[in-house]
């Protein structure tokens, strides 16, 4: 499976997300820079086939079809979309997102759920707090959980501190396990990944636009980023946000398009 974002902007003349082209594929982790407020958001439901850009398209193995990007993009975690609650307690993020999958969601299967990838000790905890690493996986292995889903679009991990290399790590476990990953990250975060050494020997790189400092939409694009394929990384999380009936915490709010978002 391939996504391809060609030449997509959002808003009067990119004021939102200025144009970019890039794609991910299955089997390969890949980041891109994406800085302000609202531009990771706004990309994450663009790749992911939840919001229509205004110029340019977005093609799943070719073809522009957004029901069929939705069914297979899980979008991970996404400021004021998809992202939990931090007052909401791990297990009950684990509980939500096992309903949404058809599992047993009793708050005794969502720790037994917990315990076999190793995090019982955090049941309780608010999942604000929890280590950005354990939340990147525990959010990952929970989007992966739905039927149909091959690919997951995670939005700013580094926003919850910690080491970038940790959650990356994660991501490149999931494409070796099969999926293709995009994560949408800032520019310090950017700068350690591609020191890593895994990141630096790869073949494999980005072909999206920096958008750090495209705040001036006439200002050209500047050069690629890179990423590369991953060693094998931990899971996939749930996004809990404040219930709504009937909707799944990956995709809470989100119809075929979320204009709502762009704040």
């Amino acid at each position: 499976m391939r996504i391809t974002l060609d030449g997509v902007s959002k808003g009067r003349r990119g004021q939102v997300l200025p144009a970019m082209t890039l794609g991910f594929e299955t089997g390969h982790a890949r980041f891109v820079r994406a800085e302000t407020e609202q531009r990771p958001t706004v990309l994450g439901l663009i790749a992911s086939g939840r919001m229509k850009p205004d110029t340019g398209r977005v093609t799943i193995d070719a073809e522009a079809d957004a029901a069929q990007l939705r069914r297979r993009i899980a979008l991970v975690d996404a400021p004021e979309v998809s992202d939990p609650h931090p007052g909401v307690t791990v297990a009950a993020v684990v509980g939500e997102e096992l309903m949404f999958a058809g599992r047993a969601a009793t708050p005794l299967h969502a720790r037994r759920w917990l315990s076999a990838i190793g995090f019982s000790d955090i049941a309780g905890t608010p999942i604000g707090v929890v280590d950005p690493a354990a939340r990147v996986r525990i959010l990952c292995e929970l989007a992966v959980l739905r039927d149909g889903v091959e690919g997951l679009v995670l939005v700013s991990p580094d926003r919850h501190g910690g080491r970038p290399d940790g959650w990356w790590r994660i991501s490149a476990e999931f494409a070796e396990r099969g999926y293709a990953v995009l994560v949408i990250v800032g520019g310090a975060a950017a700068a350690v990944i591609a020191g890593m050494p895994e990141t630096l020997g790869a073949d494999h790189l980005s072909d999206a636009a920096d958008l750090s400092d495209a705040a001036d939409p006439d200002s050209p694009a500047s050069d690629p980023l890179p990423s590369s394929p991953t060693p094998r990384a931990a899971a996939d999380t749930p996004s809990y946000r404040r219930p709504q009936p009937g909707v799944s915490a990956t995709d809470r709010g989100l119809g075929e398009e979320e204009e709502g978002t762009t704040r």
